[in-house]
């Protein structure tokens, strides 16, 4: 399995990122993905679910309204459209594979920095 997360970026307040995650070594379609992110001196926290199939998701409230999670399965690829970005969105951001409602794989991250 292989998770390899890119599209981070050094961006100004209220820009926009796309973040992609591409998966291999697993049948992607079978899982539900996940969008993790770090922020400095900070505990992890989850942005953003999707299910297997794609058709529905979830999102913490810090970003409900200002991110998407998507997923093409035809590609393997997890999506992050993130819009309207804030300084509190600095963070090291993963993707990780859902099985059995644990994350078993992550990817090593990709960094998203917002100044202000």
């Amino acid at each position: 399995v292989q998770l390899v997360e890119s599209g981070g970026n050094l961006v100004q307040a209220g820009g926009s990122l796309r973040l992609s995650c591409a998966a291999s070594g697993f049948n992607f379609r079978h899982h539900a993905m996940t969008w993790v992110r770090q922020a400095p001196g900070k505990g992890l926290e989850r942005v953003s679910r999707i299910n297997n199939k794609g058709d529905w998701a979830d999102y913490a409230d810090s970003v409900k309204g200002r991110f998407t999670i998507s997923k093409d399965i035809a590609k393997s690829t997890l999506y992050l459209q993130m819009s309207s970005l804030k300084p509190e969105d600095t963070a090291q951001y993963y993707c990780a594979r859902e099985n059995f409602y644990t994350l078993d794989f992550w990817g090593r991250g990709t960094q998203v920095t917002v100044s202000s």
